[in-house]
């Protein structure tokens, strides 16, 4: 296997070009004011110059995804005789991901923990994930809503990655995380990386360096779990809060979803959708009861299931790749840096008095 070789800059379209010959390849390109993950181009150069609007979450978890198709079907010889044939979905296509970043290809580590373990393995899911390379980019300079540290990451985290590519002069370092990595790097576009190694060994050191203050988290599990009937303090960090939804939609950690059945005539699709959980009707049940009535229930739901739930389950790993986006594109700008680090302080204040 490959461990590291160079890509020149003006290379980096024909090499995308070249892996789209095998592959579904996403990059990131403008759609508006936003950049997206959308299906590579020849010839079409990614935008890479800033993070993604939302991240390539959809590559392995799609917004929608058709999970079987189903069918009535008449005993010719007892009309009264319905039977229903299924047929399952496609296998995926292979696919290549350009230009996430470190957080965003942590997160699907998130995932794994829950859909595909030695106890539960949602087929749909380990098929994509296993069909999907991704080649991640360091992040040169962050951001200040950036605090992937904050939750045991960095810049130039390879955790979940398969390929590892860094910016250094004239083009970029590829270095192999997995077997699958290893494969994208068998290109007679790629040289040796030799001493530009050692840049981008430089780059990693200022990425790091370069980090905004990052909040503590340290006791966030047991500080939220004693903030769950205080309801005075959801209503406070909510207050603001307008329930629309765009930090779930935007986080490459939620993995919620809904599943619904469309039928036309006799035959029908059963569909997986993206759910939300800071929508009233995410918890609505049939009666008309709703467990979570406020978006004070549903904002400590949602914030409790990153840092207190999901690490009490997870050997104490939090549910959050701090990639921003949440703070970043909130219209209102709720940030749940500043809730979780408020309920770890109350209760600090609680345990001194």
């Amino acid at each position: 296997m490959a461990k590291a070789k160079f890509l020149k800059k003006s290379d980096l379209v024909a090499w995308l070009d070249a892996l789209a010959v095998e592959a579904r390849v996403l990059a990131p390109q403008k759609a508006g004011d936003a950049v997206v993950f959308t299906p590579h181009t020849p010839g079409t150069e990614p935008v890479i110059d800033r993070q993604a609007t939302a991240s390539a979450k959809k590559s392995v978890f799609p917004r929608s995804e058709k999970l079987l198709s189903f069918s009535q079907v008449k005993d010719p010889e007892n009309p009264g005789k319905v039977a229903i044939e299924l047929a399952e979905a496609p296998a995926p296509k292979a696919t290549v991901v350009f230009g996430s970043r470190p957080c965003d290809a942590r997160g699907f580590l998130i995932f794994d923990r829950v859909y595909d373990t030695p106890r539960l393995t949602d087929v749909a899911f380990a098929a994509r994930r296993a069909a999907t390379s991704f080649v991640t980019l360091v992040c040169e300079k962050s951001e200040t809503t950036c605090f992937c540290a904050a939750v045991g990451s960095g810049p130039a985290d390879p955790a979940g990655s398969d390929v590892l590519a860094t910016p250094v002069e004239g083009g970029y370092v590829l270095e192999a995380v997995s077997d699958k990595g290893g494969k994208l790097l068998d290109s007679p576009l790629l040289t040796e990386a030799g001493d530009k190694l050692a840049q981008a060994e430089d780059v990693k050191k200022k990425a790091a360096a370069g980090l905004p203050e990052q909040p503590l988290f340290d006791g966030s599990p047991a500080a939220l779990l004693a903030r769950f009937d205080d309801m005075g303090f959801w209503e406070d960090v909510s207050s603001k809060c307008i329930s629309c939804g765009a930090c779930t939609y935007l986080c490459p950690t939620c993995y919620c979803f809904d599943i619904t059945d469309e039928t036309s005539g006799t035959s029908g699709v059963r569909l997986r959708s993206w759910d939300n959980c800071m929508s009233h009707r995410f918890t609505l049940e049939a009666s008309g009861h709703n467990p979570r009535p406020t978006k004070a229930h549903r904002l400590k739901n949602r914030v409790g299931h990153k840092f207190s739930y999901y690490p009490t389950l997870h050997q104490g790993i939090i549910a959050c790749c701090g990639c921003g986006r949440c703070v970043k594109s909130c219209p209102v700008s709720v940030d749940i840096r500043e809730i979780v680090t408020k309920a770890i302080a109350a209760s600090a204040e609680t345990a001194g008095a």
